[in-house]
């Protein structure tokens, strides 16, 4: 398998887990599962789905910045997912199929920021080189 076909894999991968969990948050709150009353179905919807909009466009433009800190994003939901396996028997089920997607979104995610930031040249500068930089840049000229 080539390279590119190794980043295409994994950016196909990672977006089959972060739009089934697009998919899978409206269909959860107002059909499978909807909240107990005094809490609006249309609230809770939009609440789940706004931290996923957000990375939207850079993921499926395939921006490998963009998976690189959305990770944070699923992070929240990937806790959310296991809190409910351990303490929600009746959404176990859904917390289940909450966690596959974004454990796909997740590790996907991970390996083609990496891959596609390789592949394009831009990457972290090693910690050595970053000190070089910085000392060379603040320290003062030797007096000559």
């Amino acid at each position: 398998m080539t390279q590119e076909q190794k980043i295409t894999r994994a950016k196909h991968i990672a977006l089959f887990g972060y739009l089934g969990l697009i998919v899978l948050v409206p269909v959860w709150h107002l059909w499978l599962a909807p909240p107990m009353e005094g809490l609006s179905a249309t609230f809770l919807v939009i609440l789940w789905l706004t931290p996923l909009l957000i990375p939207f466009k850079g993921l499926v433009t395939g921006k490998p910045y963009t998976y690189a800190w959305a990770n944070f994003v699923a992070m929240f939901y990937f806790l959310h997912s296991l809190t409910l396996v351990w303490a929600s028997d009746s959404e176990r089920y859904l917390a289940i199929i909450e966690f596959v997607l974004v454990t796909l979104w997740f590790c996907a995610g991970s390996y083609y920021a990496r891959w596609q930031g390789q592949y394009l040249g831009i990457g972290l500068k090693k910690l050595k080189q970053v000190q070089a930089e910085e000392k060379a840049f603040f320290e003062p000229e030797s007096n000559k």
